[in-house]
């Protein structure tokens, strides 16, 4: 399930600001991490790595047990099977994760629940555990209320759909933020998978080179075109509730 997903992110505020950029995202299984490849490492520096204090709770144990916890805290059945994590790795020992999903399947392969790990420029991170059932052209459809502070563009008071095509030959993240009944913004990536080989990842470095680094700077320079429009800048709260990290279902 290892993979190596190459694509485009794209981001669009509806008549006021869009932007489009490549990278790459890792499809990781928890269960089975890579243990022969020279330029991807588990918990140590390499030209990519995935390291556990990176994701969940931010300490140095499995990640997948604490994905777990999260999913029966929020009254999801799981008895066991593989979570794969979707996410940019660690480049050169630096990472920034605007989101990482986590795809949990039931011991029979079936999609159980995604986990979606959304992380601010603030240090901060939020989970939204969400059941998932697939559509009859494979598609999950996901919904839930906004309370974690992401954009200082953006309000409290929105909601969120995403609509998500799990890793396969290709994968494919949309996440639509609206305001009532209309789109505040749409963020998505989607790419198309290779395997986790040592060639294919410096083919990947070769065509990214400064990717984790080209990610939080091109945060700050969206951020900067969007106040010179005239975007409303609503300041470190963004709105009425709390920013505070959270689970939602």
């Amino acid at each position: 399930m290892n993979a190596i997903y190459q694509g485009v992110v794209r981001h669009e505020r509806p008549g006021k600001h869009r932007l489009r950029y490549r990278v790459f995202m890792l499809a990781l299984d928890l269960d089975a991490l890579p243990t022969r490849l020279r330029l991807f490492a588990h918990n140590r520096f390499d030209l990519l790595s995935l390291h556990d204090r990176d994701h969940a709770n931010r300490n140095n144990t499995p990640i997948k047990p604490q994905i777990e916890t999260k999913l029966r805290e929020v009254g999801i059945a799981w008895s066991g099977g593989r979570i794969v994590l979707l996410t940019m790795p660690r480049l050169f020992n630096y990472v920034f994760n605007p989101l990482s999903v986590y795809f949990c399947y039931r011991p029979n392969g079936a999609l159980a629940a995604i986990v979606h790990e959304v992380s601010n420029t603030f240090g901060e991170r939020g989970f939204y555990a969400l059941a998932a059932t697939r559509s009859e052209n494979g598609v999950v459809l996901q919904r839930c209320a906004k309370d974690f502070f992401v954009s200082p563009f953006l309000e409290m008071d929105l909601s969120y759909e995403f609509r998500i095509i799990p890793p396969g030959e290709q994968a494919s993240i949309a996440m639509i933020v609206r305001r009532g009944e209309n789109i505040a913004l749409t963020a998505s990536f989607a790419g198309a998978r290779a395997a986790l080989t040592d060639a294919n990842i410096l083919r990947a470095w070769a065509a990214h080179p400064l990717m984790t680094l080209k990610v939080i700077a091109g945060i700050h320079w969206e951020a900067l075109k969007m106040w010179l429009k005239g975007v409303r800048y609503l300041g470190r709260r963004g709105g009425s509730k709390a920013d505070q990290p959270s689970i939602a279902s």
